[in-house]
């Protein structure tokens, strides 16, 4: 049998992925993208296992992020004779998506105001 290191959120890492959330991140991005950020590359599996979440959440998680373009996958054979292994990483530092993600908060923000003032205009 293998033995494999799980890695667990620490208590900073925690309140990361909860900052995330907060402002709108899903709940399973938000626990991915803090999980990967601190090590440099993991398996569906110990994602599951450091994350604390069930493999269909990893996998809509896992998703979301490759459309956004921040992590990579590749497969490594597995050791015994069953299917290849996906291993992915963050394919860019995570204050470059930080800067995303507050790009696209400003824009949403932005696009709100604009919607209130309009409502302002129907009644003034």
């Amino acid at each position: 049998m293998r033995t494999e290191n799980v890695m667990y959120f620490t208590e900073k890492e925690e309140e990361f992925a909860n900052l995330l959330i907060e402002i709108g991140t899903k709940k399973n991005v938000a626990k991915v993208l803090v999980f990967l950020a601190n090590i440099p590359e993991a398996t569906s599996r110990a994602i599951e296992r450091g994350t604390d979440l069930r493999q269909p959440e990893v996998s809509i998680a896992m998703r979301y992020l490759m459309d956004q373009g921040w992590i990579t996958s590749r497969e490594s054979k597995a050791e015994s004779k069953g299917r290849p292994v996906k291993i992915y990483e963050l394919s860019k530092p995570i204050t470059d998506i930080m800067d995303s993600i507050e790009k696209e908060k400003k824009k949403e923000a932005t696009n709100q105001l604009a919607m209130i003032q309009k409502l302002r205009d129907y009644i003034g």
